[in-house]
């Protein structure tokens, strides 16, 4: 009893400061207070309801059978839609805060939001190795109800709160990407509800242009209602090899040279600065020598990103075996490093002082420049790891939630988050590029190949060809950096020698210069044979600065 005393009592206390202070500075100069007195309490509640939910819908197989009345109800939706006179256009009616990206769409506060509650997975087909899923099953929802059955799906998108919705109808990547290409390559067909409420199958071989126009598209041709899936068989570890490199040409040579080994079931790359890489390879195994077992997973391990840096700082080579769903989601903890650690345990009693002696007082506080950048300053402290690791991560759509515009204006200036998608011919220059541009460190590399198939995104010949995902996140050292002025750059850069950029993130690209990135011509067909040009805005409408805050 007097425990609970004292937390209330402690919890009285930071409610008390919180009025004092003022809630948007406590949100901006503080906001890891609030990141780990609530967000992450909430976001824990946030997965045990959604795991239990999806534990008894499995086990009273009651998801295929409310499935078709889902899909009718939003049908009947659309339906009511037309009769209004279709004077909106239609979203989906999923509030923007949810979605894994920075940004929130302002176009729901505008539109017709059909809502569409469909968070199952329906089946699982052994004998085709195909599993089928509703819109918004997760990552980590989907690792977990595959593995223990002996399956797992070809390409496993990083961050456990990622849908298989937003994958297709965004983009995905993963470290098997070479072999597998991208998320929505790993998919043989896809259910839709058009803008007449009709229910439409598509595959390869059946509305086979649909199939093709459907990722990258954002909605924009019809509402998805299911999506098949490849299996493949699961593993229990990922034997992982890791091995710096320095210099530049030498770092995109090795990465380049193991990219092009199928036998290699992974290969990912992380770039310290210009010229300090550790490339990692991985193969699935179900055999381990016990003494190089890495639960990288468990809550209080280091954070991955951090962990591969001691192979470069040690100079030397190293072999692990880690299980595999953890190899899966092994940049989830840290959000890859958008949490990013500066603080050591000096640090954390520095900030115990500081708070003790100016609790009541207006005096700056002198790690508020740190706090700003940092969501949890000293998360991967072992101290913190031990006692609160198994609550980390917390959700992004809770931060984006409780960003307020102070803070949604700090990160759009001072903040990059981006994925560049580039030849892998064009790897050595697209890096020296995101270095005097951005000057971003780490950075994430990821492989993949991409065939030749119809649609917004394939390659400029004839043939399939390898690209690499070039990924920045966080806050840019380069002295020049200007939000629009640098992204514009950027976007110009990865034009020209024929990439994408992933388009989850900030485009500053004009309607003209989006349609020259990517290939219009079978996605604008369908939209004037589907008359979806007064039911859906156009993709460019959607993902453009101008339609996100």
């Amino acid at each position: 009893m007097s425990a609970l005393w004292s937390v209330g009592a402690g919890l009285l206390l930071l409610l008390l400061w919180v009025r004092h202070r003022g809630l948007e500075a406590v949100l901006v100069h503080h906001r890891w207070v609030f990141v780990c007195f609530f967000l992450l309490p909430l976001s824990i509640l946030f997965d045990i309801y959604y795991q239990l939910r999806a534990w008894a819908v499995w086990r009273l197989h009651s998801a295929p059978r409310q499935h078709a009345q889902r899909v009718r109800h939003i049908q009947e939706q659309v339906r009511e839609w037309k009769k209004e006179g279709s004077k909106r256009y239609m979203c989906t009616g999923r509030p923007g805060w949810l979605t894994v990206s920075l940004r929130v769409g302002k176009y729901k506060k505008t539109h017709k939001n059909i809502m569409i509650n469909l968070m199952d997975v329906l089946e699982v087909d052994s004998e085709r190795q195909v599993v089928r899923v509703e819109p918004l099953v997760s990552m980590g929802q989907l690792t977990a109800h595959l593995n223990p059955m002996g399956w797992t799906i070809p390409v496993v998108p990083e961050l456990d709160d990622l849908t298989v919705g937003g994958l297709i109808m965004g983009t995905g990547i993963e470290s098997s990407s070479h072999i597998y290409g991208l998320f929505q390559h790993t998919c043989v067909a896809y259910e839709l509800v058009l803008a007449d409420g009709s229910l439409v199958r598509c595959s390869p071989t059946e509305n086979s242009d649909l199939f093709y126009a459907v990722p990258w598209s954002c909605g924009t041709l019809g509402f998805l209602v299911a999506a098949e899936i490849k299996m493949i068989p699961a593993k229990k570890y990922v034997k992982i090899h890791y091995e710096p490199v320095r210099g530049l040409q030498k770092i995109c040579e090795k990465f380049t040279e193991e990219s092009k080994k199928k036998e290699n079931s992974f290969v990912e790359g992380l770039l310290y600065s210009l010229d300090e890489a550790v490339v990692m390879t991985g193969v699935l195994t179900d055999e381990a020598e016990q003494s190089k077992i890495n639960r990288i997973g468990n809550y209080y391990k280091p954070w991955f990103f951090k962990h591969v840096e001691k192979y470069l700082k040690a100079d030397r080579t190293g072999v692990e075996y880690i299980p595999s769903r953890h190899y899966y989601h092994r940049h989830t903890r840290s959000i890859f490093w958008e949490l990013q650690l500066r603080k050591t345990l000096f640090d954390i009693l520095k900030y115990s002082c500081y708070y003790i002696l100016n609790f009541w007082s207006e005096v700056p506080d002198p790690f508020s420049s740190f706090q700003q950048k940092d969501i949890i300053p000293f998360g991967n402290n072992p101290v913190f790891r031990y006692l609160f690791g198994w609550m980390v991560p917390p959700k992004i759509s809770l931060l984006k939630l409780t960003q307020g515009e102070a803070i949604r204006k700090l990160y759009e200036q001072h903040h990059v988050v981006q994925d560049m998608l580039v030849p892998m011919k064009s790897l050595e220059k697209s890096i020296q590029t995101f270095h005097v541009d951005l000057n971003v460190y780490p950075i994430w590399l990821c492989p993949f190949i991409l065939p030749n198939n119809p649609g917004m995104v394939h390659p400029k010949g004839n043939e399939t060809e390898l690209y690499v995902d070039i990924g920045a996140y966080g806050e840019p050292k380069s002295k020049q950096f200007e939000a629009r002025a640098s992204m514009r750059q950027m976007e110009k850069f990865v034009r020209s020698v024929h990439g994408f950029q992933m388009l989850y993130a900030d485009c500053y690209m004009t309607r003209e210069e989006f349609w020259d990135m990517f290939d219009g011509s079978l996605y604008h067909k369908l939209r004037e044979q589907m008359n979806c040009k007064d039911a859906f805005p156009e993709v460019y409408d959607k993902i453009c600065k101008a339609a996100r805050h």
